[in-house]
């Protein structure tokens, strides 16, 4: 038998969900049953799969001691000796981060020590904030993603209170975020909205725009504004009411304008005169407008937070 004690990182959780994190060896359907034989137990008496834990809760695990090895794949923030992080703005809570274009946010399978989550790990461990030892379940994590060849703020949560609460804050459309991009033309009207609908190919990890309803399709609407005209380029801003794929990339190409160096969506023909490696898109800038209660985060009602430099506006708009 095992016994472990929930710290306030665990406080919340559904014990289920506590044990297959604490104990990753354990095959979920096990797991269940081990539930359903009485095997694991909070505090002394039999838990049930949806039983919210406590902080000082003690688990006890009556389970194979097999399950409880250590994972023998090293964890890649331990191969970060000097994390590169641009931070935009850190409390107790969040960490503000401006991914730049190229960094992957997670790795697509094995651990990778050059994605943003494992720098933000291991900082988290040299400055003190996380120590990894002490926790039953909790490491810091990303509350959104931003695509590899696109940069922008990332929010990371600096414990598992924040986490859930940013979480929720994003499900419900809470936090505004807007986004610049460079596209070929002009678009007219100089301010507008776009509607449409998106269908998403897996197998090609592209999406395809629609004028009209089609199964499988999703409503996309996204509001723009041209900020500013330079010859065949705008400096467009954006804001999506709704969260597709590739949602501004597609229905701007669909309207006419495609995005500078966008590969996948764009002109190859366009794009050869300006050698551009990545899409020029950002998310830079992001306002948590809070219109519901917030909890322990309810302080950054109303703030907003903008990246300090986004290089192809830079370097095609100067000002």
């Amino acid at each position: 038998m095992k016994e472990i004690v929930a710290g306030k990182n665990d406080a919340g959780q559904r014990v289920d969900r506590f044990v297959g994190k604490a104990v990753p060896l354990l095959p979920d359907s096990l797991l269940q049953k081990y539930i359903r034989l009485k095997r694991i137990k909070i505090n002394g008496s039999p838990a049930k799969r949806d039983a919210r834990l406590a902080a000082g809760d003690t688990v006890q695990l009556y389970i194979n001691d097999e399950f409880f090895e250590p994972p023998r794949e090293e964890n890649s923030y331990l191969k970060i000796s000097k994390p590169k992080l641009d931070i935009v703005f850190e409390d107790d809570n969040i960490i503000l981060l401006d991914k730049k274009p190229g960094v992957l946010c997670h790795s697509a399978g094995k651990w990778d020590y050059n994605t943003l989550v494992a720098n933000v790990q291991a900082y988290g461990c040299q400055s003190g904030f996380w120590n990894p030892r002490e926790e039953n379940s909790f490491a810091p994590a990303l509350c959104n993603r931003i695509d590899r060849n696109t940069g922008g703020i990332v929010i990371a949560a600096k414990n598992a209170e924040a986490l859930r609460i940013i979480n929720e804050k994003i499900r419900g459309r809470e936090i505004d975020k807007r986004y610049l991009c460079i596209v070929h033309g002009r678009p007219s009207p100089a301010e507008g909205r776009l509607e449409g609908y998106i269908f998403k190919d897996a197998k090609k990890n592209q999406v395809y725009v629609r004028d009209r309803p089609q199964t499988g399709a999703k409503t996309a609407v996204t509001e723009y504004k041209v900020l500013r005209t330079r010859g065949e380029l705008s400096l467009v801003e954006c804001r999506l009411l709704t969260g597709r794929t590739h949602q501004i990339r597609a229905q701007m190409a669909h309207a006419g304008w495609p995005l500078l160096g966008d590969g996948k969506y764009g002109s190859e023909r366009l794009n050869k005169r300006y050698g551009e490696k990545y899409q020029a898109l950002y998310s830079y800038k992001l306002r948590f407008t809070f219109p519901t209660p917030a909890g322990a985060l309810d302080y950054l009602r109303g703030r907003e937070f903008t990246a300090a430099h986004v290089e192809f506006a830079e370097k095609y708009f100067p000002r």
